[in-house]
């Protein structure tokens, strides 16, 4: 009988560790979107020289340590090195709308601009716009 117990206490053991290993979050964004508005109306791709840049993100399923990050970049804009970091922030949340926002003292130059999105450490996606 004790020959039995041997594969069980093994399995168990086994599966403890996985157990404890393996993180497992229902956290999701459930729709994000560019906009010229700090409210989150009227999504855009496309902005003025003038503006400021807003990404909304709609969290879901959300644990209230859940962390979103956006890293905005200068894709292809003139003069200005093609993938030019300008900045992050991170954002603590649980369920939820989150606003992020890119300001310039000046006027941006016109060219193609991107916001990497971040759940927890791993790109969400990607929001891609220009400025004309």
């Amino acid at each position: 009988m004790k020959i039995y117990r041997i594969p069980l206490v093994i399995t168990a053991l086994i599966v403890a560790a996985l157990a404890c290993q393996a993180s497992f979050s229902t956290a999701n964004i459930a729709n994000a979107y560019t906009t010229a508005d700090p409210n989150g109306g009227s999504p855009t791709t496309v902005f003025a020289s003038d503006q400021v840049f807003y990404a909304i993100v709609e969290l879901k399923n959300a644990p209230d340590d859940t962390t979103v990050k956006a890293v905005w970049t200068a894709v292809n804009v003139e003069g200005v090195e093609p993938n030019t970091y300008l900045t992050e922030t991170v954002l603590t949340s649980g369920d939820g709308t989150l606003t992020f926002e890119l300001s310039n003292d000046n006027l941006w130059p016109a060219g193609q601009y991107k916001v990497d999105l971040y759940l927890n450490d791993k790109l969400d996606r990607s929001l891609t716009f220009e400025v004309r």
